[in-house]
């Protein structure tokens, strides 16, 4: 074992602390809704952390290691323009918005409210075999994490497999698992938003004592010295970077407003919003929230790393990691190499803190979306073909029972699954099998009134026959020349030439939007915090609406300022780059470390800021759930005369 006794009692305490939340849960569950979108009661610091800390489970944590390890400091500099397309989302809320004004529970409701029945089912079905494919790598690599961090010792073998890979991928199911089973997604916010509380705490601290041991002498001599086309510091000096390199990030830019909502896994933050400005608002701070951990913990931490594999000072460490990873497949070795640094870096007692981190994060996550797919199978697939809803009772039974089968299903294909791809790489062509299509369906489907019902079917199909091909390919040909990303792109972009084609050719009356996003006579008043329904064109869309209060504005303005001061950083450091003087590798050195002690500083800010915004949200949460009267018609089931 690598960790004393005093690591493994911060990861009961911590998981004590999550278990009490989860009993509390459980008194406050009292409908369908409640289990499925926590009764529409979240605040939005809670719902933007939930948010974060669902997609940031162990799998994340260890693909982004993987990825910056690779890619270095260059995938912040590629990132930086990403920023405005992330506030401009948020503050247009951008699909947010008006799928949080339809109503829906799910997105496939939605795709029955707007396309058919029919297309729901189809919809809730893909989603569902996607997500159990995108998931089966979740429970095997958070299980290698532990095994090799905490050192846990074999205990024997059956056939090939080994008893203690099973166990530890077992443990990753079934605690999640019984978390769900006890508080529904009511124990998910909140178990989430504890772990969104301690994540931000630990890893600025574990980034200040990281500088502090290896320091920057060290960190400018290891990275300088990485081969020319493969820098991790000069972004236009990175052009022969397997997987990482420039291209890959172009992809991501526009899978960011093409997919927008189309991710089914955590879904359920969407719905749970008390309002639909609300959920605007949460997405406003998203970019506030990703700045602790994917501004600085994700991007210090790999650099951190690699330095240790190539200075000098540290080649004991090098050589015993090298050794420990020897013999194992080498999509494991590139997954472990970050993690079993901090192993030999971290001290007692934060070790144990970054595996309790790990521990709520792989929890968390997997909660999150044994969920999403538990629900969608039932909301989406057996809910319509049945074609009337189920006693609230039943409902939560069979509710329960389908993500259980979804976490027996992920238990025994991450055991069988043998994986080729980086972890990255792998999530995104296996999520493409839905989202590579829905993203066109989605859109269309909200801002286009002539987007029609076949449409959406062939755009849905080519996607995931897209994707679905490109995994099979990489599964049977070794070094396959397009890898995860590149599929993704190629099922976005021929999804969306096909949805335009086939509506253009199959045109029907235009759909009535207003009835759709209960805009006009169809109005829903207490989804309307303050403010107008007025519509708003042209640039002003950027601009506050009246729903915003003062603090809203300030927070807004915060975020655009911010984000304004870095994307100016990428334009006039590009533009001088190229059209001056190029920078040398000293002084792109230099721009990191001042990038790193801005994002410190901020990290310090953001994490007392949302951990007093998110205790708020929770208070007022709990209050709400308590004292809220339940329609237990309010299960996700649409009649007909809502189509």
């Amino acid at each position: 074992m690598n960790l004393t006794w005093i690591d493994w009692s911060i990861i009961l305490i911590l998981f004590a602390l999550m278990m009490g939340m989860v009993f509390l849960s459980k008194s406050l569950m009292k409908s369908v809704s409640d289990f499925l979108a926590t009764g529409r009661t979240g605040g939005r610091y809670i719902i933007s952390m939930f948010h974060g800390t669902a997609a940031l489970g162990a799998i994340t944590v260890v693909g982004a290691l993987e990825q910056n390890f690779n890619a270095g400091f260059n995938s912040r500099w590629w990132e930086m323009p990403t920023a405005v397309i992330l506030v401009t989302i948020s503050v247009t809320g951008w699909v947010v918005y008006r799928f949080r004004q339809t109503r829906a529970l799910t997105m496939a409701q939605f795709f029955e409210m707007r396309y058919s029945r029919s297309f729901r089912i189809f919809a809730g079905m893909l989603a569902f075999l996607s997500g159990i494919v995108n998931m089966i790598i979740f429970p095997a690599v958070s299980a290698k994490f532990f095994i090799y961090f905490c050192g846990i010792p074999e205990i024997g073998h059956i056939g090939p497999y080994s008893i203690t890979y099973i166990l530890t991928t077992a443990v990753m199911v079934l605690v999640p698992l019984y978390f769900i089973f006890t508080g529904g997604h009511i124990a998910v916010m909140f178990t989430d938003f504890i772990q969104g509380v301690f994540v931000n705490i630990v890893f600025v601290i574990i980034v200040i004592l990281l500088l502090v041991k290896v320091g920057w002498t060290d960190i400018g001599t290891a990275i300088q010295s990485a081969p020319a086309g493969q820098s991790l510091i000069n972004p236009f000096d990175a052009g022969e970077v397997q997987d990482f390199n420039p291209w890959f990030f172009f992809i991501g830019m526009f899978g960011l407003i093409y997919t927008k909502l189309s991710w089914q896994g955590n879904s359920s933050f969407n719905i749970a919003a008390k309002s639909a400005h609300e959920a605007k608002m949460a997405d406003v701070l998203t970019n506030w929230r990703l700045v602790p951990q994917w501004g600085l913990f994700l991007m210090i931490v790999p650099i951190v790393a690699y330095t240790i594999f190539h200075h000098e000072n540290y080649k004991v460490i090098a050589d015993n990691i090298n050794t420990l990873l020897a013999g194992i497949a080498p999509a494991d070795q590139s997954q472990l190499k970050v993690p079993l640094v901090l192993n030999y870096l971290l001290p007692v007692g934060l070790k144990g803190a970054f595996a309790a981190i790990m521990l709520a994060a792989a929890i968390t996550c997997h909660n999150t979306y044994m969920h999403s797919w538990g629900s969608i199978f039932i909301q989406d697939v057996v809910m319509p073909i049945r074609q009337k809803p189920f006693e609230p009772k039943e409902h939560l039974k069979y509710l329960k029972l389908s993500i259980l089968g979804v976490g027996i299903s992920i238990f025994i294909l991450s055991i069988l699954f043998r994986q080729t791809e980086k972890v990255f790489l792998f999530l995104n062509i296996s999520g493409a099998i839905f989202v590579g299509g829905s993203g066109a369906v989605i859109i269309g489907g909200l801002y286009w009134k002539k987007g029609t019902t076949p449409a959406a079917w062939a755009a849905m199909i080519t996607g995931a026959l897209t994707a679905s091909f490109n995994i099979l390919l990489n599964q049977m040909i070794p070094d396959f020349p397009i890898n995860g990303q590149w599929g993704w792109f190629m099922a976005m972009v021929l999804a969306s030439i096909v949805y335009v084609i086939v509506s253009l050719l199959t045109p029907t009356k235009a759909f009535n939007l207003d009835r759709l996003l209960h805009r006009g006579e169809y109005e829903v008043k207490e989804d309307h915090s303050s403010g107008s329904q007025e519509v708003v064109r042209g640039w002003k869309v950027l601009a506050p609406t009246k729903e915003f209060t003062r603090g809203d504005k300030a927070i807004y303005w915060a975020t655009t300022g911010w984000t304004a001061a870095w994307v100016l950083v990428f334009f006039v450091g590009t533009l001088f780059y190229f059209f001056v003087k190029p920078f040398t590798n000293e002084q792109w050195f230099g721009f990191w470390k001042v990038y790193t002690y801005l994002f410190l500083g901020a990290s310090i800010i953001v994490t007392v800021w949302f951990t007093i915004g998110g205790l708020k949200n929770l208070k007022e949460m709990i209050y709400a759930l308590r004292h809220n009267i339940r329609d237990h018609k309010d299960d996700g089931f649409v009649k007909k005369a809502d189509q």
